[in-house]
């Protein structure tokens, strides 16, 4: 190998806060959200540009687009005008100076010389500042698109293993190589340019059963994860940590919430009410979760449950975040003594939202110690 390596810097995304902030999912129409209100997020090129400067003039440290090839159906068929995410990511990166960019990636839809080299193009956009999100599969309604079949549940992960070892192996090694796997077998094997200067990106990768969990905590840097309590949180975060430590590796948790906030909690719980359960697009929510409950990600007897109904309605079922500013960052604050490193936010609309979120919820969580004060 060459004298390429992982860049602290990287891994703690060029801040020294130890709960890191993103948005997840601008790059898709309606955002996380299912729902029919009239100032659902755009998913706009213009209005991703803009939140992106917005984002990296405040501080915030990354953000996570969601690798979506078809939409939800119902009214406002949900993400279906949808950005590929590297190329998204590389027009993000070239208008702003500090925030990750993540690209989500397929691998069983995209050949690893081919992602090899897209990353590193976007890596360069960004000077160092490209993260890749690799997803294994789990949808074949979009792989059908492709003319594509998922492999069995664990298979998608042995795959994935092969596929990212070619990809580190490409940004790494300088002399041509060939690869003998399972899946792959490939000869003379070469990329130029490396990643931005020297340092590789950041990876991560959502797991939630046994294999995939297995998988991040091998080769991801980040785990991005979902809980349904605090304390169940705080026990598989000791878990996951233990695990990756007996690798020698380290490794931040993730995860994602939805979040509202106005200056009462009552208006943000009606909020809440309002467009995740009066306004929610149903048709859309009940599609992505016989979609999930046909793959396995989803029980028939959580779909069941109103509430389980209207979280998905918000945003991916994702833990809730409403209320004012102090109850907000409290949360946010809870959960990062809870051990996630970094949280993925959702709002309704990104740009009408984030800057109130900014202005109050920021200062309160540099107040909680868990950002560090900036200069305004």
């Amino acid at each position: 190998m060459s004298g390429i390596s992982f860049a602290g810097e990287r891994l703690a995304m060029n801040s020294r806060n130890r709960l890191k902030l993103g948005m997840f999912g601008s790059n898709c129409s309606s955002g996380l959200a299912a729902t029919k209100v009239p100032e659902r997020w755009s998913g706009s090129w213009s209005d991703n540009l803009t939140l992106a400067q917005m984002l990296d003039d405040a501080g915030i440290e990354f953000m996570l687009p969601v690798g979506r090839w078809k939409g939800y159906g119902g009214a406002t068929d949900p993400e279906a005008a949808t950005f590929e995410t590297v190329t998204w990511a590389t027009g993000m990166l070239s208008v702003t100076h500090k925030i990750v960019v993540f690209g989500t990636v397929h691998a069983p839809l995209i050949h690893p010389v081919y992602a090899a080299k897209m990353c590193v193009t976007a890596d360069h956009a960004g000077e160092g500042r490209f993260g890749l999100n690799v997803v294994c599969g789990w949808n074949q309604d979009e792989f059908d698109m492709f003319g594509a079949q998922q492999r069995e549940h664990d298979g998608r992960y042995a795959h994935g293993s092969e596929w990212l070892d070619i990809v580190s192996r490409l940004w790494t090694e300088e002399a041509p190589f060939d690869y003998s796997g399972e899946f792959f077998q490939l000869k003379g094997l070469q990329a130029l340019p490396k990643p931005h200067g020297g340092t590789r990106p950041l990876i991560m990768n959502a797991g939630a059963s046994t294999a995939g969990k297995a998988f991040a905590i091998r080769h991801a840097d980040n785990l991005f994860t979902r809980f349904s309590t605090i304390e169940g949180a705080v026990e598989e975060g000791r878990e996951i940590r233990r695990q990756a430590k007996d690798l020698g590796r380290a490794l931040n948790i993730c995860t994602g919430t939805n979040v509202v906030c106005r200056p009462t909690t009552r208006e943000a719980e009606e909020y809440y009410h309002y467009f995740a359960d009066e306004m929610a697009d149903w048709e859309a929510v009940d599609h992505k979760s016989g979609v999930a409950r046909k793959y396995g990600i989803q029980t028939a007897e959580y779909a069941a449950h109103h509430a389980n109904r209207v979280r998905q309605a918000a945003g991916y079922g994702a833990h809730e975040c409403v209320g004012d500013p102090d109850r907000v960052a409290g949360e946010l604050a809870q959960l990062s003594e809870a051990g996630f490193t970094a949280l993925a936010l959702g709002f309704v609309n990104y740009i009408d939202e984030f800057p109130y979120f900014r202005d109050e919820v920021l200062p309160r969580l540099e107040a909680l110690g868990v950002r560090e004060r900036r200069s305004r």
